[in-house]
């Protein structure tokens, strides 16, 4: 099956693949880079204050002749300059060069501010006031969405959050959480077990599937996070990888296939936290080798 819309709980949709421009810098260059996605074929673009590259990616928008509904616009409230949301939200419009946007994220629970009921019924007004169409959250773990839930008249229509085999049986309970809800989660940094972290136990599966459907390791991950049903914020530089994250929405995994990954997503997991633990009990070490060695050698020289 294709990148299909993914209906949100406010009856608006959203493409379940997104090019984000978090890494991109500011610059023609990265003007350059969301011009090249959506020439390819993307349809929505994630981006953020803190990013400081939602004017170059307004610009790629306005130059990609795309009508204003043909593209769909994600920003975050990343409380840059010290900014309050509604401030916050104008600049961002005034950046991207458009009347409202698709989908307005909280970047973060700590820049809800003064708190989180506070800054939801902001973001809700946003929305009455026809600024965004859709409003969510970011890196919202269950206990923040259940504060939020708790005072909204609004439901979050989206979490964004880190979302790759590493980190799925971490991130699961609030992907589960938000269908209990009605909140799509969307995930970020999906091809970390690939890029940041290679040789590990996510790559042998990956690998496999990958050949026996003469298919790339990274559109097999794609796969695994559109089978989870997620919404996939992917980004790269070069345009042939960019056309295969969308071939992606094409490939077919098996139940085994996903299990696979699943497990060694946990077995991954185990070993960094392992390896994670013997380094701070090395590091621990070294301090109290230090600290006994500094006693006996002032305690030496205070016997002399």
């Amino acid at each position: 099956m294709p990148w299909d819309l993914i209906k949100l709980n406010d009856g608006t949709s959203i493409p379940s693949i997104a090019y984000g421009t978090w890494t991109l810098g500011g610059g023609a260059r990265a003007t350059d880079y969301v011009e090249q996605a959506i020439s390819v074929g993307f349809s929505h673009i994630d981006t953020a204050q803190a990013y400081r590259n939602e004017e170059e990616a307004g610009k790629a928008i306005r130059e990609s002749g795309l009508a204003r509904e043909d593209i769909y616009i994600t920003t975050k409230f990343s409380g840059r300059d010290g900014l309050d949301i509604e401030t916050s939200i104008h600049n961002s419009l005034k950046y991207l060069g458009v009347d409202y946007v698709d989908l307005y994220l909280i970047h973060s629970p700590r820049l809800a501010q003064p708190d989180i009921p506070t800054a939801w019924a902001k973001m809700e007004k946003l929305k009455k006031d026809g600024l965004v169409k859709s409003i969510g959250v970011s890196n919202f773990g269950v206990p923040e969405l259940q504060t939020l839930l708790a005072s909204a008249n609004i439901k979050p229509a989206a979490n964004q959050i880190l979302f790759h085999p590493y980190v799925h049986a971490q991130q699961r309970p609030i992907v589960d959480f938000g269908k209990a809800h009605g909140i799509v989660s969307e995930a970020y940094s999906v091809l970390i077990p690939l890029t940041r972290q290679p040789g590990g136990p996510v790559d042998k599966p990956v690998n496999a599937i990958a050949s026996r459907l003469k298919a790339k390791p990274e559109q097999v991950l794609l796969a695994w996070a559109k089978s989870k049903g997620v919404v996939v914020v992917t980004s790269s530089t070069k345009k042939e990888r960019l056309e295969g994250y969308l071939a992606a929405g094409d490939l077919e995994l098996t139940t085994e296939d996903i299990a696979l990954i699943d497990a060694a997503g946990v077995q991954g997991a185990r070993y960094r936290k392992a390896r994670e633990f013997a380094s701070r009990l090395i590091f621990a070490s070294l301090i109290l080798a230090v600290y006994f060695g500094a006693y006996q050698y002032f305690g030496m020289k205070a016997r002399k």
